[in-house]
């Protein structure tokens, strides 16, 4: 009996392998169109209601994605490249879920044809063909304010590491402070840092310094406490006045060692007692205290300074002298410090300005793609056209490469080329143009090789040279794309089955199940899918 079950099993197996093919390409594709509206400069924003009752107005394809909760493994997996994209290059998020869309839909036909998705995914197998497609040409004259502020942070922050390589850090380096307020137009990147901190004694410190020394500590200046309770019996009475007195003598000691260098400003992550701010503003030193460990190292980048763990251990060298200057200001209603003018600074701050806070948010999104690409272009100085003139030219030479393939791989190999035709008619498409014509026209000053830089201006739908238009895209960026859009497609198309490994809760005082037997009729009514 059991033979013919499996028999029956395994044809079943085979019959669903291609439903649950078609359930992935639908749940990819649903991913896939809600950011479509979101590609290009002409795009339209989402407002996205989240579980605490929030509201986030944005059309970053990452942030859209965060908020998002599915329940369909394969759109999981779509939202997890969105997410794979942004840490790996920190831009192009809508475009890989777009693209990788558009290839699993493409695919779709040829499932329908019972051609083997190990066949379809032979065919897609296009990134030899990219490296022929690049330009290196490279330009710095961006127009708008983000793209100005972001080379201006990421150039600040890039360190050179010899042998034509250069660090950029963009996430320990570079703060963005928002603060509501103001113009967009008033936004700078600062020589240095900012931080929301006032001195400790505002009235007996002062709150500007020019050209101040800076000693920065990340031990606490107040008597150290016992780690674990700690009982003290004292007898006598003068007792008490011995054990005050060395909590006094400890706490003058750690100032005299810190004093004996002459600071101007004094910054600890730890706390800073009474005493200690009365020795500090008695020789006319500013204090900070229970400053983040993340501000400190970037204090320290900017001003040359070396965070010190023992005041007993301070020298000379430590001290940060490469400051112009120390400023607290009061913007709105809290107090911010500026440790400014700094001279050759490896960290800075972008301060953001605007009228409200989902504004901020937004634009420190596009911000932070702004100094991804900005760096990506520091690091590796790699430049291709934008507007959909690099997948044009992609899918001209794909399908001129399929004429020469022979065999069923020539098709899917064609459909992979028209895929990649998806950014350029999904640009055309968010900028109002006809679609039709304006892709015709592409396709035909690409496949007779006329000009490899047409492309769409993502503000007016007008087909434009890229390169005069200075419409560019990193090179880095739009291989990663290719690339987790390739791959995350032939992954999807290999699914042939969808497991689930949740177990279901059994009800309170119920006994084990008894275990069932399957029959030939349980086989024909089984449900592929999970509702």
């Amino acid at each position: 009996m059991t033979a013919p079950v499996l028999v029956l099993k395994d044809s079943l197996k085979r019959e669903s392998g291609t439903k649950v093919h078609h359930a992935n390409i639908q749940a990819s594709k649903s991913v896939s169109d809600i950011l479509r509206t979101t590609l290009g400069p002409s795009s339209m924003l989402k407002m996205i209601l989240d579980a605490g009752g929030g509201i986030v107005v944005t059309n970053d394809g990452n942030a859209i994605l965060r908020e998002i909760d599915v329940a369909h493994p394969a759109a999981k997996s779509m939202i997890e490249l969105s997410r794979t994209q942004d840490e790996e290059v920190g831009d192009g998020t809508t475009s890989v879920i777009v693209l990788a869309g558009e290839l699993l839909h493409v695919a779709e036909s040829f499932l329908e044809k019972s051609y083997h998705s190990t066949v379809i995914c032979q065919g897609a197998t296009v990134l030899g063909l990219v490296k022929s497609c690049i330009a290196t040409k490279f330009t710095s004259k961006f127009g708008d304010l983000i793209a100005d502020l972001a080379i201006d942070a990421t150039t600040t922050i890039g360190v050179d590491l010899g042998q034509g390589l250069r660090e950029v850090d963009i996430k320990k380096y570079i703060k963005v402070e928002k603060v509501p307020g103001g113009q967009l137009e008033d936004s700078k990147v600062l020589k240095g840092v900012m931080f929301n901190k006032d001195v400790v004694a505002p009235g007996k410190m002062k709150r500007k310094i020019v050209n101040p020394q800076i000693i920065l500590l990340d031990c606490p200046l107040e008597y150290k406490k016992g780690e674990n309770q700690t009982n003290a019996e004292l007898v006598r009475e003068e007792d008490w006045e011995v054990l005050l007195k060395l909590e006094e003598e400890y706490i003058e000691n750690i100032c005299l060692q810190i004093l004996k260098f002459k600071p101007d400003l004094v910054i600890t992550e730890k706390g800073l007692s009474d005493l200690a701010c009365h020795y500090f503003s008695k020789a006319g030193v500013s204090a900070i205290r229970r400053l983040r460990k993340t501000d400190n190292n970037r204090i320290a980048k900017a001003c040359g300074a070396v965070i010190v763990n023992r005041p007993d251990e301070l020298q000379e060298s430590d001290i940060g002298t490469n400051v112009g200057l120390f400023e607290v200001k009061k913007i709105g209603d809290d107090f911010f410090a500026f440790i400014v003018d700094c001279k050759e600074p490896k960290a800075c701050t972008v301060l953001l300005r605007g009228p409200s806070k989902d504004l901020l948010n937004e634009v420190e999104r596009n911000l932070q793609d702004a100094m991804s690409v900005s760096r990506n272009i520091i690091k590796n100085p790699k430049l291709v056209p934008g507007g959909g003139a690099t997948e044009l030219t992609v899918s001209a030479t794909l399908k001129q490469k399929s004429a020469t393939i022979e065999g069923i791989e020539k098709w899917p190999y064609e459909a992979a080329a028209i895929a990649f035709e998806v950014i350029p008619r999904t640009l055309a498409q968010n900028c109002g143009v006809n679609v039709i014509r304006t892709m015709t026209t592409l396709q035909g000053k690409h496949a007779n090789g006329e000009n490899a830089w047409t492309g769409i201006d993502g503000v007016t739908g007008a087909i434009a040279d890229m390169k005069e238009k200075k419409i560019w895209d990193a090179y880095n960026v739009k291989s990663q794309t290719f690339k987790t859009a390739i791959e995350a497609a032939c992954m999807l198309l290999r699914i042939d089955d969808i497991v689930s490994g949740i177990k279901k809760k059994q009800a309170p005082g119920a006994g084990p199940t008894k275990p069932t037997i399957e029959t030939e009729g349980d086989a024909e009514n089984e449900q592929i899918l999970p509702d």
